[in-house]
C-alpha cells in the first residue's frame, strides 16, 4: 500500500471507512498487534500507543471496524494474562473454597466499582461534551491528541508516586481496598492514556497490597472485564452503517481475518510483555514505567 493511499481518510462515505481492514496489509497488522500485545499488558496504555500508531499509518481510530481490531487485540492479550498468572491463581484463588469465595467476592466488588463510576463518568461526559447526543459514543473522543498526552501523564505520575508510597506494602487485599482499585479501574474506561493496569496496580500498591498481590489482582479485574467490552464493542459494530454495508457486500471475511491475525499476534507479544513487567516490578523498577508514560505524553502532542 503507497503512503498516499494511507494519508487520506476523508471523506468518509459508507464503503471508505470499510475499506481500511480490508485493505490492510500484514506488516499493518503485525505493527498494531505488536503495539497492543506489548502496551496493553505494561502500564503504559495500549490504547494510546495503537491509536498513535494507525494515525502515524493513516488509519481512522475512530471507525466501528478498527475498533473490532483494537478489541480482538485486547482479547489477545487477555488469553495471554491467563495463561501467563493461570499457576500463581491456582495456589491463591483457587486453592480452597474458602480462598476462592473470598477473591470472589473482592474481584466482583472491584468490578462493581468500575461498572459505577465507568458508567457514571461516561454519562457525564455525553452530557457535557455532547449535550446528550442520542448518537455519541465515547471512541468519538479516541482521536484527541491532548486528552490522551493529559491522560498518559497522569498516569505516569500516578506510577511515580505509588512507587515511593508502596516500598514496605505487604498487606493482602480487603473489600475497601478492592472498591478503591475498582473505581480507579472505572476512570480509565473513557480516558485512551489513562493505562488501566498502571492504575490498577498503582492504587494497589498505594494502600499497601504486596507488589505480587496487586499484580494478580488487576489482571484478575481485566479478565472479568474483557467480556463485556467485546460484547459492548460487537454491538456496536453490529449497529454502524458502514459495517453493514461491508458485510452486504461480502466484506465480512475480510473485516474478521485481520483481527484474528492480530488476536494471535498479540498473545504472544502479551505473554512477553507480563514477563518484562513482572521483573520490573519485583525489582523496584516500576517507576520507570511512570517516567516512560510522562515521555509518551510529550511524543502524543507532537504525534497528534
Amino acid at each position: 500500500m503507497r503512503p498516499t493511499e494511507v494519508i487520506v481518510i476523508a471523506p468518509q462515505s459508507a464503503f471508505t471507512r470499510v475499506a481500511y481492514l480490508r485493505d490492510m496489509n500484514l506488516l499493518q497488522i503485525l505493527i498494531l498487534a505488536f503495539v497492543q500485545g506489548a502496551a496493553e499488558l505494561l502500564p503504559v496504555s495500549s490504547s494510546a500507543h495503537v491509536i498513535v500508531a494507525e494515525k502515524l499509518m493513516g488509519l481512522d481510530p475512530t471507525s466501528p471496524e478498527m475498533t473490532l481490531l483494537l478489541v480482538m487485540l485486547h482479547t489477545g492479550t487477555m488469553f495471554a494474562v491467563v495463561v501467563y498468572f493461570w499457576k500463581a491463581w491456582k495456589e491463591t484463588y483457587f486453592s480452597s473454597a474458602k480462598a476462592f469465595w473470598l477473591n470472589l467476592q473482592s474481584v466482583m466488588v472491584g468490578t462493581a466499582l468500575t461498572g459505577l463510576v465507568g458508567l457514571t463518568l461516561l454519562e457525564v461526559i455525553k452530557h457535557v461534551v455532547a449535550g446528550n447526543a442520542p448518537d455519541f459514543e465515547i471512541e468519538q473522543l479516541f482521536g484527541n491528541a491532548k486528552l490522551m498526552a493529559g491522560a498518559l501523564a497522569a498516569a505516569g505520575v500516578l506510577i511515580i508516586l505509588s512507587s515511593r508510597l508502596s516500598a514496605n506494602g505487604a498487606q493482602d487485599m480487603s473489600w475497601m481496598k478492592a472498591a478503591c482499585i475498582g473505581a480507579v479501574q472505572g476512570l480509565c474506561l473513557p480516558f485512551r492514556g489513562f493505562s488501566r493496569s498502571g492504575a490498577t496496580i498503582s492504587m494497589a500498591m498505594s494502600l499497601g497490597v504486596a507488589r505480587r498481590k496487586a499484580e494478580e489482582f488487576s489482571f484478575a479485574l481485566a479478565v472479568v472485564l474483557t467480556p463485556a467490552v467485546i460484547v459492548k464493542e460487537a454491538l456496536r459494530l453490529h449497529k454502524s452503517a458502514n459495517a453493514m454495508t461491508a458485510i452486504q457486500s461480502g466484506g465480512l471475511f475480510h473485516m474478521i481475518a485481520p483481527s484474528l491475525i492480530g488476536m494471535v499476534l498479540s498473545f504472544f507479544a502479551g505473554l512477553l510483555a507480563l514477563r518484562w513487567l513482572s521483573s520490573w516490578l519485583e525489582a523496584g523498577r516500576w517507576h520507570l514505567f511512570g517516567a516512560y508514560c510522562l515521555l509518551a505524553s510529550l511524543v502524543v502532542l507532537w504525534a497528534g
